[in-house]
């Protein structure tokens, strides 16, 4: 894809966040740009159209991307995270946004402590219940707050989900609004310790939706830089 094109598709999906934030009363999403499977030499012309944002899904990719990304973008790990490879990027990530269990929350805190660091994680939630995406059921979020929120090597700043891939629009509107609701109410209980300033939801099949039911970040790979196959034998959260 040529940049005068990617510059059109980025347009357009900027144009649909506004319209569609403004509907529901709300500022529009910032957008993150989902790089998975794409090369270096696809994402880089993103920073000179105004994106500051990508999110990877791999680890492995990430690591092998770092060295010509690290200086341009801020880069979000939003795939499902194996704790084991916490270390590989915990200098490097502008945030963890896949955070669903408590050991994984821990590896974080022991490997931002030793680094020096303290690393803003969202806490992925699951409102469809589809256990191979990952997240939380909302009925146990606030327990696990509490319990996150006394790591202080980490530093929860919001919620994440993932919505079923379905047409089923009132589906999904219902699920986009559910999220907002419980966003809210976390918010406004004020647990000490975390804060409660992004919601994550939103991808290239239902970014308009959660820019509705106001999402702070949408994540958007296929409707921006098209598809791309992952390499066999590797796994994936849907997040495009």
């Amino acid at each position: 894809m040529d940049t005068v094109q990617l510059a059109s598709r980025l347009q357009a999906i900027r144009s649909v966040l506004e319209q569609a934030a403004q509907t529901g009363g709300y500022p529009a999403p910032r957008l993150i740009a989902v790089t998975k499977n794409h090369p270096v030499e696809e994402i880089l012309p993103l920073r000179g159209l105004g994106v500051e944002d990508i999110g990877e899904n791999r680890v492995q990719e990430t690591v092998a991307k770092l060295p010509a990304l690290r200086e341009n973008f801020r880069i979000h790990l939003i795939g499902r995270l194996q704790s084991n490879k916490v270390k590989y990027i915990i200098e490097d990530v502008a945030s963890i946004q896949s955070v669903d269990r408590l050991s994984l929350a821990r590896e974080i805190d022991r490997q931002a402590n030793r680094v020096g660091r303290v690393v803003p994680v969202l806490v992925q939630v699951s409102p469809a219940g589809e256990p191979q995406k990952g997240g939380l059921p909302p009925e146990e979020l606030r327990d696990f707050l509490r319990q996150v929120s006394e790591l202080d090597g980490l530093r929860v700043k919001g919620l994440m989900a993932i919505m079923p891939n379905t047409e089923d629009e009132p589906y999904l509107d219902g699920l986009f609004a559910g999220m907002r609701r419980l966003f809210e109410q976390v918010r406004a209980e004020g647990i000490a310790g975390i804060d409660m300033d992004e919601l994550s939801m939103g991808m290239s099949h239902d970014y308009l939706l959660a820019a509705r039911h106001g999402a702070t970040m949408v994540r958007i790979g296929t409707a921006l830089l098209g598809a791309r196959t992952a390499p066999a034998g590797t796994t994936r959260q849907e997040d495009a």
